[in-house]
C-alpha cells in the first residue's frame, strides 16, 4: 500500500456495481420523495403547505433519537448473516409498507396519518442507508478506493432516480395526469427495493472484524464521536450541503411551471438532466478527490454549484434548450456531495476504530445520514412555511401575482446558495488527509494481524480473541 495515497487493491469494478445495487432504490425514493411527493399532498390529495410542510419537518425531527439508535445497534450486531447483511434485509420491508399506505392516502389522511406511514417509509430508508454506507466503509479499506465506490454508489443511484423520473414523463406523453405519474412512481420503488437489496445479499462479502481487546461502551466515546475535529466539519457540511439541494428540490416543480413557464413535462426532462449529470459528476469528483484531497473537491464542487444556481433567473423564460446547459452541470456538482462526505466519513470511521477499538461505523454513518433527513425535512417544512407567507398558492398555478411569482424566485434561490457556501466554508481546516489516513490502515491492518495471529492479544488482557467472520 502507497504512504502517502492509501493506494492499495481496487475492488472489482463488478463488485463495486453489485453492491450498488441498493442505490437504485434509495436515490429514486429521495427523489420521489423531496421533490414529487409534497406537491403531490399539497396539490393532487389538497392537503394545505403548512400540513404537508409540517409532517414531512415533524417525521424528520422524530428521526433524531432513531438514528444514532440504529447506528449503535448496527455497530454491536452479530449474526450468522453478518452484521450490515442482516440490516439490509431488515429495512426493504419497512420502505414497501410505508409506500404502499401513502398510496392510499386521500384528502382525509390528516397530518396524523401522513406521519405515521411517512415515518414508516422513513425508519426502513434509515436502516438501508446505514447499512449500505457502513458496509462500504468496510468493503473499500483505501483513501482512494473508497471515493471511488462511493462515486460508483452515486452513479448507480442515478440510474435508479433516471428511471424512476421518466415513468411520469412517458405516462403524461401516454395522456397519463400527474397524479397516475406518481402513483406509478411508488408502485416501481415497492417493486424494486427487494430486488436491489436481494442481489447485494446474494453477491457481496462481509467481513465482520473482532473489537480491540478491552474496548468497551463508554458514554465519553460517543460524545468524541460528534466533537472530533474532523467529524463535526463532516456533520456541519452535511447539513448545510443537504439543505441546499433540499430546498431546491422541494420547490423545482413550483418554480419551472409558475416562474420559468415550463410544462410537468419540461419540468421533468430538465430535472432528468440534472439528476443524468450525476452519473457522469460523481465518479469525475471522485476522481479530483484522488488528486486533490476530498474535502477541497467538495469545497469545489460546492462553490461551483452556487454560481450556477445564480444565473437560473436569468434564463429565457420557456426555452428548454438554454436551461439544459446550467441544469446539467448544477446536477454536476451537487452528484458530489453525499459522495465524498460519506467517503470521508468512512476515514473517520477508522481513525475512531484505531482509537477506541470499537467498530463505529453505523453511529458516524447516522449521524451523517441523520443531518441530511433534518435537511430535507427542515428544507421541506421551512420553504413551505416561508413561501406560504409570501401569499403564492400552489393550486391557482399561473394564476397568482406577478409579487407571489417573484417572491417564490427569491425564496428558491436564497436556500441553495446560501446553505451550500456554508457548506464549503465549514471544511476548512479539516486534517484528514491522504497520508493520515493511510498510517490508519497502516496500524488498523497491523493490529487485525496481531489479533487473528493471537500475537499481542494475551500480553494486553490475558484473553484470545476470536478471528474475524466472514459472511
Amino acid at each position: 500500500m502507497n504512504a502517502r495515497t492509501g493506494r492499495d487493491a481496487r475492488l472489482p469494478l463488478a463488485l463495486a456495481l453489485a453492491f450498488a445495487a441498493t442505490s437504485l432504490p434509495l436515490q429514486a425514493l429521495g427523489l420521489a420523495v423531496s421533490v414529487h411527493l409534497p406537491a403531490y399532498f399539497a396539490s393532487t390529495i389538497g392537503l394545505e403547505l403548512a400540513v404537508v410542510g409540517a409532517a414531512f419537518g415533524l417525521v424528520r425531527m422524530i428521526d433524531v433519537p432513531i438514528e444514532p439508535a440504529l447506528g449503535l445497534a448496527m455497530d454491536r450486531t452479530t449474526t450468522r448473516w453478518g452484521r450490515y447483511r442482516f440490516w439490509t434485509l431488515l429495512g426493504a420491508p419497512f420502505v414497501m409498507i410505508g409506500l404502499f399506505m401513502l398510496l392510499q392516502a386521500d384528502e382525509s389522511v390528516g397530518i396524523g396519518g401522513l406521519m405515521t406511514w411517512l415515518l414508516v417509509m422513513y425508519l426502513g430508508t434509515s436502516i438501508l442507508l446505514l447499512s449500505h454506507a457502513a458496509w462500504a466503509s468496510t468493503l473499500a479499506k483505501s483513501y482512494d478506493d473508497r471515493a471511488r465506490l462511493f462515486g460508483v454508489m452515486t452513479a448507480v443511484g442515478v440510474v435508479g432516480a433516471v428511471g424512476v423520473l421518466l415513468i411520469p414523463i412517458v405516462m403524461e406523453q401516454m395522456g397519463y395526469t400527474d397524479a397516475e405519474g406518481v402513483r406509478a412512481m411508488i408502485w416501481s420503488l415497492i417493486v424494486l427495493a427487494p430486488v436491489a437489496v436481494a442481489i447485494v445479499v446474494w453477491r457481496t462479502p462481509e467481513t465482520v472484524m473482532p473489537d480491540a481487546p478491552g474496548a468497551r461502551f463508554r458514554l465519553r466515546d460517543y460524545v468524541e464521536l460528534v466533537f472530533d475535529r474532523n467529524m463535526f466539519r463532516i456533520i456541519v457540511a452535511d447539513l448545510a450541503l443537504g439543505m441546499g439541494p433540499g430546498w431546491m428540490a422541494a420547490l423545482y416543480l413550483f418554480y419551472s411551471r409558475d416562474y420559468m413557464g415550463f410544462t410537468s413535462g419540461q419540468a421533468n426532462i430538465l430535472l432528468l438532466l440534472y439528476i443524468l449529470a450525476g452519473i457522469v459528476g460523481a465518479p469525475s469528483l471522485a476522481w479530483l478527490a484522488t488528486r486533490i484531497s476530498k474535502h477541497r473537491a467538495v469545497i469545489v464542487a460546492a462553490v461551483a454549484y452556487s454560481l450556477f444556481v445564480l444565473t437560473l433567473p436569468f434564463l429565457p423564460k420557456g426555452n428548454l434548450l438554454a436551461a439544459a446547459p446550467t441544469l446539467f452541470f448544477t446536477g454536476f456538482m451537487a452528484a458530489s456531495f453525499n459522495v465524498l462526505t460519506r467517503a470521508m466519513t468512512a476515514d473517520v470511521a477508522d481513525e475512531m476504530r484505531l482509537r477506541q477499538g470499537k467498530e463505529r461505523g453505523g453511529l458516524l454513518y447516522a449521524l451523517t445520514t441523520l443531518t441530511n433527513k433534518i435537511a430535507a425535512g427542515v428544507g421541506i417544512w421551512l420553504t413551505f412555511l416561508v413561501l406560504d407567507q409570501t401569499g403564492y398558492d400552489p393550486k391557482l398555478a399561473s394564476g397568482n401575482s406577478p409579487e407571489s411569482v417573484q417572491a417564490l424566485m427569491l425564496v428558491f434561490l436564497a436556500g441553495p446558495i446560501v446553505f451550500v457556501s456554508l457548506g464549503a466554508f465549514s471544511l476548512l481546516g479539516y486534517g484528514l488527509t491522504p497520508a493520515r489516513a493511510a498510517e490508519t490502515r497502516r496500524q488498523l491492518e497491523a493490529r487485525e494481524a496481531a489479533l487473528l495471529a493471537g500475537a499481542g492479544v494475551e500480553s494486553l488482557t490475558g484473553e484470545e480473541h476470536p478471528p474475524p467472520r466472514q459472511a
